[in-house]
């Protein structure tokens, strides 16, 4: 079986070794020696001057826009996870859905401003599949009518854009740690955010409100990473090289040999390092991404439809139509990719495609 990912496992004896630190300190939870050793290591390694590890990559999102939004309108996109919009109205705000880019993926900036009113609070843009947003553009716009910015950068661990780190932008930046991301703790996540007050207010919103063991500073929830996690990323982290070499390799070959005079891949934006993080095709229609699909099944491979559906369609919004988002959402296939998939079994993919499109 080739499913769409697969979790990249350290050498247990790494893994061991972090978990032997934590038998040996007497501590599990609560901001302990090893989730502070991580969130150094990933500042050295993504080259920023913040960051603060949470539980998994959708409270970051949440409390951001708690702190943010206010209870406003966010101006956001369709085509990404679910729980980007999930987080929007669990938050008590309204999403208002802005059409994407066909060929970035990434939220169309040329329509975001039609949708401002005195109601919106913020832009909650995605860095789809690691690919940056119109970061200038959105940053323009965002300081003329004095909006705040929120990326939802949960694909984008390593990903620089103008030579930083894509988490430099933006009011707040999160990342998904997820065992599914080619980073990962398990279960957790981060938020970045360069001002010192709002970074602040994200740090006690994140552990109950505590100022201290015996005060609060304000409202808070649970947002803390264990020391377990903290184990597996310490594990993982010296592995990178490895994983994105091996991530590479696979999208370069599938941009090879697929056949793209019937399908085609994401366009990445320029000056972006990427990181390889998925490959999305997009077919000509449904049908065919069905047929595809279902041929690539009966050998054992399961590609992903992701992002499906747009997120303008779920029952519990009922947004706008977005044409290009909803299109792009019935025809685009995630393929397998992860560290470790053999060229031959690229080449089998390949070949089924490519028959199955002739």
């Amino acid at each position: 079986m080739i499913n769409v990912t697969k979790t990249f496992f350290p050498p247990i004896e790494d893994y061991q070794r972090q978990v032997q630190r934590i038998w040996d300190n007497q501590w599990l939870t609560n901001r302990g020696a090893l989730v502070l050793e991580l969130e150094e290591q990933l500042k050295d390694y993504l080259s920023v001057s913040n960051i603060l590890v949470m539980n998994n990559g959708t409270i970051p999102i949440q409390i951001a826009l708690k702190i943010l939004g206010n209870g406003g309108e966010i101006i956001t996109t369709p085509f990404s996870y679910v729980a980007t919009t999930a987080a929007i109205i669990w938050e008590h705000c309204t999403p208002v859905f802005v059409d994407i880019h066909p060929d970035y993926l990434t939220i169309d900036e040329s329509k975001i401003e039609a949708t401002i009113t005195p109601k919106t609070t913020c832009i909650l843009a995605t860095h789809v599949f690691g690919n940056p947003c119109n970061i200038e553009a959105i940053e323009a716009i965002a300081k003329k009518h004095n909006l705040k910015v929120i990326y939802d950068a949960a694909h984008s661990f390593g990903v620089n854009y103008n030579n930083q780190s894509v988490f430099d932008y933006g009011d707040v930046s999160t990342c998904s740690f997820h065992a599914t991301k080619l980073f990962h703790t398990g279960e957790g996540g981060a938020v970045f955010c360069k001002d010192e007050a709002l970074r602040h207010q994200l740090f006690y919103s994140h552990n109950f409100g505590h100022n201290g063991p015996l005060e609060f500073h304000g409202l808070g929830i649970n947002g803390k990473i264990s020391e377990l996690q903290g184990a597996m990323g310490l594990a993982v982290l010296p592995h990178m090289e490895t994983i994105l070499t091996g991530r590479k390799a696979v999208v370069d070959y599938y941009q090879a040999h697929l056949d793209f005079t019937k399908l085609k891949s994401i366009k990445i934006r320029e000056n972006t390092q990427w990181n390889y993080s998925y490959y999305p095709v997009i077919l000509e229609n449904e049908a065919m991404l069905l047929e595809v699909q279902k041929a690539l099944n009966e050998q054992g491979i399961f590609p992903r439809r992701y992002f499906y559906p747009s997120l303008n369609t779920i029952p519990y919004v009922a947004g706008a139509s977005m044409p290009i988002s909803e299109r792009i959402a019935s025809s685009v296939l995630c393929l397998p990719l992860y560290a470790g998939l053999e060229i031959k079994n690229v080449q089998k993919i390949i070949s089924i495609i490519n028959t199955t499109l002739c």
